[in-house]
């Protein structure tokens, strides 16, 4: 397993270096190939299905311009369906949920910043 970790450091390295449309990029423990800017824009509509529905992403917008926030707040903002998206967002792993009381405190995860190319660290957790 170590060798297979050094190469693909090795391809994350050499994607920030060179000029090329692609890029392995490490998100957590696990690697992407993405397509760098400007390529992706023009490539965007050959892409398939979004990992995230429009409305999972506009609740997380949400959470992470008012994070940490209470999950009864966020429900009082969007409603009922709240609770799916949250759902969809802890699978996924782009939001941490800590119990607190009958409710939970919400921010987003090193997942979320790294997916969205989001410098620094979170600020909920």
């Amino acid at each position: 397993m170590g060798y297979l970790n050094k190469v693909l450091n090795d391809l994350v390295e050499e994607g920030k270096a060179d000029g090329g449309p692609f890029a392995v990029v490490k998100i957590g423990s696990k690697y992407e190939l993405s397509v760098k800017e400007p390529y992706a824009s023009r490539v965007n509509n050959l892409a398939g299905k979004p990992d995230i529905t429009k409305g999972s992403l506009r609740i997380l917008a949400y959470i992470s311009k008012n994070e940490p926030i209470m999950q009864n707040s966020v429900v009082k903002a969007f409603g009922s369906s709240t609770y799916n998206h949250v759902k969809e967002l802890l699978e996924k792993d782009f939001i941490s949920a800590k119990r607190m009381g009958r409710t939970k405190k919400l921010a987003t995860t090193a997942r979320f910043k790294e997916y969205f190319n989001l410098g620094g660290e979170n600020k909920g957790s």
